[in-house]
């Protein structure tokens, strides 16, 4: 049984337990991260840590730990479970109060849960066959208008995933006024004559930390990219789709509603990005970098 940790206690998944009055549970008021780990270090922390205090700012909720005792918390995670790839659950709700009612509450003590899973080794040789492509469905987006914010209310994303299922595909990617933002856990890419493209940021999709590396590196290597909407017919009509996240990494899409995308298979671009990637996160094997530099 893997070693979690509750409002700073570290202890067994098993006996890691809130109280049935804890708004998180009775009302889905909390925000959570997701940071991966490789070679026993955290990956983007920075960015991702930046990213919770923006959620929790954006649910009222006064509460900003230093970057180092977050950090503290993952790295007693890491050693305590000896994982060298894993990914790292961070959740903040606002806490237990003793009457259920709607106001929010200014006062009153968060409660902090973490927990930790493990991830695949690095692949040092892979083929783009090594890796699972996708196919999806288009849905409208029937969440809330604040899907910038990573909120632990994730029913209508589970539902837009099931209806995936459903049909056969893996995914969903939603539809708002026309345009493709995000899947329902994953920032989207598409790639037209060898131009990256991406939805801009709004409150309609996540800022993901992946998204943010990958157009990173896309100026770093000289790729060129876009950020501009993407309406749902330009879907069928791209060389290659992505979808992106801190734990699926880069995801070719190679099937959206039945019809192919390209040939078919992981595209050219796919396999430059995807080779970027994997060679940072060897350089952290390597103690070459670390993973904040990146």
């Amino acid at each position: 049984m893997s070693v979690a940790y509750l409002n700073g206690e570290f202890l067994t998944l098993e006996h890691a337990t809130v109280p049935v009055l804890d708004r998180g549970f009775l009302f889905g008021d909390g925000v959570y991260e997701v940071i991966p780990v490789y070679a026993g270090k955290t990956f983007r922390f920075s960015s991702h840590i930046s990213r919770l205090h923006k959620s929790l700012s954006a649910i009222l909720m006064n509460f900003e730990l230093p970057e180092s005792d977050w950090l503290a918390l993952c790295e007693g995670l890491i050693e305590r479970n000896e994982f060298e790839n894993a990914s790292i659950y961070l959740q903040v709700t606002r806490g237990s109060y003793i009457d259920r009612h709607h106001d929010i509450p200014t006062l009153g003590e968060p409660t902090v849960f973490a927990m930790i899973s493990p991830l695949p080794p690095v692949q040092k040789d892979w083929q783009a066959s090594d890796i699972k492509s996708y196919s999806v469905i288009t849905e409208d987006d029937i969440r809330w208008q604040r899907c910038d914010i990573k909120a632990i209310t994730l029913l209508a994303n589970c539902m837009l995933k099931q209806k995936a299922l459903e049909s056969g595909a893996d995914d969903t990617i939603l539809v708002r006024n026309g345009e493709a933002s995000e899947a329902t856990s994953s920032n989207l890419f598409i790639v037209r004559d060898g131009v990256i493209i991406t939805p801009p940021l709004s409150e309609h999709l996540l800022a993901g930390v992946t998204r943010e590396f990958i157009l990173t590196l896309a100026q770093r290597h000289g790729i060129p990219f876009e950020e501009r909407a993407i309406p749902e017919h330009e879907l069928e009509l791209a060389d290659e789709i992505w979808l992106t996240s801190s734990t699926k990494e880069i995801r070719p899409v190679i099937k959206v509603n039945d019809v192919t995308i390209g040939d078919g298979v992981a595209g050219p671009v796919w396999r430059q990005m995807y080779q970027y990637y994997q060679e940072l996160k060897e350089q952290l094997y390597l103690g070459e970098i670390s993973g904040g530099a990146v």
